[in-house]
């Protein structure tokens, strides 16, 4: 079940020492009507790896100035507008949240999940 990105946020407020958290960074990934050529897509097959996911999510987590790192992966078959994943990362400066953001997404999408987009 999808948990609301206040309780997530929430969440990485009390596993973080607040001295430390001066950015929290969301990231909410939604199926699309297009495909990144431009094709229709009417629906998305999502699955995902858990334990890949834990390793990714500790790499993060271990990186300079950040404090707490949460993910919710969706999974099946998905609808235009389905959520397809939130991120939360709290850390200390922008200099240290953005980077790591930025890398637990791409991570996320090169090793962590596999999509397959259904065509019109």
């Amino acid at each position: 079940m999808r948990p609301s990105v206040d309780k997530l946020i929430e969440e990485v407020k009390k596993a973080s020492n607040p001295e430390n958290v001066g950015m929290i960074l969301v990231h909410n990934g939604i199926v699309r009507a297009s495909s990144k050529t431009g094709e229709k897509v009417s629906e998305m097959e999502l699955s995902f790896d858990e334990e890949k996911l834990k390793e990714v999510v500790s790499s993060i987590e271990k990186r300079e100035g950040i404090e707490a790192v949460r993910v919710w992966i969706n999974s099946g078959r998905l609808k235009i507008g389905d959520d397809i994943m939130i991120v939360v990362v709290a850390g200390r400066f922008r200099n240290d949240v953005l980077p790591a953001f930025e890398k637990l997404i791409s991570e996320i999408k090169r090793k962590v999940v596999v999509e397959k987009e259904i065509r019109q």
